[in-house]
């Protein structure tokens, strides 16, 4: 049997009140994800191990099945290795967001939406400007970049910013973990080196592109202006066991994403890395073709992790109506033509259906809590469940599932 997750990240959210007390998953039609929970098997699944933040990549590894405490390294390292570069073993390396800040606060976590041509040339700028044999800026996707600092500590604590939409930036900026503000790994700075150098580039960053004259016409248009840089989720160079090491129905995998961290996980995880034409990791991504890439990787794959970004993008920038889109598309253009695909293959497919953690559009920032998920493969004895929601699906037969536990659980079919 072959076995695909189809991953809405953010999708799941809290009971908003315009919507009548439901949840979005509630609210809006959901045929065909219904259609798995009503064919297959539910529950709930904790994503998010004790002592770590909700962020996506402590999610997705979990739900491949990977013990946090052992490989976990940040997500800068996982992003690296996506956009092509190659650690050493000196590197820290930082995901370096492009954001917008106004009025003493943090407006929103993407500079107004960058295009990658668009975070390219402010990269460049800075990287020429602030760079050195120390200190590299490098390009990703989107507002989604790269700083490598060699011989940094990644024992800082640093907030990433779309967890602090409107807060104020400088009580935000980056710190030494406590214990460790002048300890020094071999050939590494201490963790208090490491802050007042990630600080010094803020500030610094906020003068240079504030003279852009990328942000100075955007000013004048009203605009969102891309006027800061924000260094958060550092690491060294993670050790992960290939994914085919850790499940025997799994020889070989592919992972389709829009988002570098996720290609990332992929990589160290031993999956093939597809990248879909028009895959933007936003509302407007490629529904359609990333559907037909899983579709054709399936053909040839026994596993393929599908990552679909949009909702997350849409609960962070607080937008119902955009979210409830997000999902709809998802249910359609991925989960429907996916299922009514696979489901007359002579070799069957086990299909997931979950999202990573809950980005609440009210709160507009990731929460710790459990996920609804599906299980469905042609021959499964159905649970009972006939909706994919929060709620319905803490009636599913898998009960409260934890991190490892659903990879275990996918992987008896």
């Amino acid at each position: 049997m072959k076995h695909i997750i189809i991953l809405g990240d953010g999708m799941a959210d809290h009971h908003v009140g315009r919507l009548g007390g439901k949840t979005l998953l509630q609210h809006v039609e959901t045929p065909y994800m219904d259609t798995l929970a009503r064919e297959g098997r539910t529950g709930k699944l904790v994503t998010i191990p004790d002592n770590f933040h909700p962020g996506s990549e402590v999610a997705n590894t979990a739900i491949l099945g990977y013990d946090l405490n052992k490989v976990y390294e940040g997500r800068g390292p996982l992003e690296a290795v996506s956009i092509g570069y190659e650690m050493q073993e000196e590197d820290l390396a930082l995901r370096c967001n492009i954001i917008t800040l106004a009025d003493g606060k943090i407006i929103n976590h993407h500079g107004g939406h960058l295009k990658t041509e668009e975070g390219d040339i402010l990269i460049h700028y800075l990287d020429n400007r602030l760079g050195n044999e120390k200190i590299r800026f490098i390009t990703g996707t989107q507002y989604r970049h790269l700083l490598i600092v060699k011989g940094g500590s990644k024992h800082i604590e640093c907030a990433p910013p779309h967890d602090h939409p409107e807060e104020q930036w400088k009580g935000l900026l980056v710190k030494p973990e406590k214990g460790w503000e002048d300890r020094c790994e071999e050939g590494r700075m201490s963790a208090s080196e490491t802050a007042e150098l990630l600080n010094e580039l803020i500030f610094k960053s906020q003068e240079l592109l504030a003279q852009h004259p990328f942000n100075i016409e955007r000013k004048a248009e009203g605009k969102d202006m891309a006027n800061s840089i924000w260094p958060w989720g550092g690491g060294y160079r993670p050790q992960m066991e290939p994914i085919a090491d850790k499940y025997t129905k799994v020889k070989t995998g592919s992972v389709i994403s829009a988002v570098d961290l996720i290609r990332g996980i992929g990589h160290y995880a031993g999956l093939k890395i597809i990248k879909v034409d028009g895959a933007t990791g936003l509302a407007n991504t490629n529904y359609e073709g990333k559907a037909e890439a899983a579709i054709e990787a399936l053909k040839s794959d026994d596993f393929v992790f599908l990552h679909i970004e949009a909702s997350d993008e849409a609960g962070h920038d607080g937008d119902l109506e955009l979210k409830m889109q997000t999902i709809r598309n998802l249910d359609s253009k991925i989960v429907g033509s996916i299922y009514n695909k696979v489901k007359t293959w002579d070799e069957p497919v086990c299909i997931a259906l979950l999202p990573d953690h809950p980005t609440p559009v009210e709160i507009r920032t990731h929460v710790k809590e459990p996920v609804p998920f599906a299980i469905w493969h042609p021959n499964i004895e159905p649970d009972g469940v006939c909706i994919f929601d929060e709620e319905s699906c803490e009636k599913g037969s898998y009960g409260m599932l934890y991190m490892e536990q659903f990879m275990n659980e996918f992987m008896k079919f």
